[in-house]
């Protein structure tokens, strides 16, 4: 059933978490559990969310499953906060479609990545644009352009400042590469009022100098939607010493979490706090060692995160 977009004032700003597709011990989706896990993620203070992300495990699921997974969250949300749905395809057609079903079931944005397919299929800068402006015609939402390593593919200031100046409806950049600062600088010079939302992204890492080069929006892993707010709402209120104390004070987790756990890190909160029952990952991937776990959990109680309390 499709739900009413969200209302939100635009610009879409603050912090933006990418939720975790929950599944049982048998690796089937846990559709309750994927609903305790957005109430909690909405608890814990996120502004919007992100859905069938990287780190959703979007690619180890069928296209049925997403769907599924689309519907659920969209309309368990309800509207509370805005949604974005991740919609990436090699296929410009099949993007358009993915993200025009995403608009129609009430998604506020959709975030795309450039097309490419494993270590050496990657397209021209004249397919970059002319996919983009496939997938731009079929939706009238926002487009974001994730920016990441993953892809291997470069996309530069000219060409993101270019599709945004061609595309009305391109205006949001998921900026995570090296030297993510410095481009988002550059960036928001290049494009002007056509770079609606410069964001940040990569678990946190380089928040605080992001936020310096004009970052509006975090897209973080989920686990810790309270913490990472603690930074970004001091800043945005003008109190950088504030938000810089902040930031220290969380960044031995989002440091934990970006280099030792990865994409479980937020499952495994999740499933010590009682907000999931399983932290389970579909295979080929393995779940965390013991000894890895131990250490995010103490850091994220040390931290009082509200993940290790919410479903107590």
């Amino acid at each position: 059933m499709p739900v009413t977009p969200h209302k939100a004032q635009r610009p879409f700003r603050g912090v933006f978490p990418v939720a975790p597709t929950i599944f049982d011990e048998r690796g089937e989706l846990d559709l309750e559990g994927q609903r305790r896990c957005i109430d909690f993620m909405i608890d814990a203070g996120s502004n919007g969310l992100c859905i069938l992300a990287n780190f959703s495990e979007q690619f180890v699921l069928t296209d049925a499953e997403r769907e599924t997974v689309m519907h659920a969250v969209l309309e368990h949300v309800a509207g509370r906060v805005p949604v974005i749905v991740t919609t990436t395809h090699f296929s410009s057609a099949v993007c358009a479609a993915r993200s025009k079903q995403a608009e129609a079931a009430g998604a506020a944005m959709v975030m795309v990545m450039p097309p490419y397919h494993g270590a050496t299929f990657r397209v021209p800068e004249k397919g970059i644009v002319e996919f983009f402006k496939v997938l731009s015609g079929a939706i009238t939402i926002p487009i974001m352009i994730q920016d990441a390593p993953v892809a291997g593919t470069p996309l530069s200031v000219e060409l993101l400042a270019r599709l945004a100046r061609d595309f009305a409806n391109i205006r949001y950049f998921k900026i995570e590469v090296p030297g993510a600062a410095s481009k988002l600088r550059s960036l928001i010079e290049a494009g002007g009022k056509d770079i609606e939302g410069p964001w940040d992204g990569e678990e946190a890492i380089t928040l605080l100098a992001d936020l310096d080069a004009g970052a509006t929006g975090a897209m973080t892993g989920g686990g810790y939607p309270d913490g990472i707010r603690q930074i970004v709402d001091p800043y945005f209120a003008g109190k950088r010493e504030e938000a810089k104390a902040a930031y220290e004070r969380w960044l031995p987790l989002i440091n934990y979490e970006n280099r030792q756990c990865g994409l479980i890190a937020c499952k495994a909160m999740m499933q010590a706090g009682g907000v999931i029952k399983s932290e389970a990952v579909r295979h080929p991937l393995q779940p965390l060692h013991p000894a890895t776990r131990a250490g995010l959990l103490e850091l994220a109680k040390e931290r009082d995160a509200l993940a290790l309390r919410w479903g107590k």
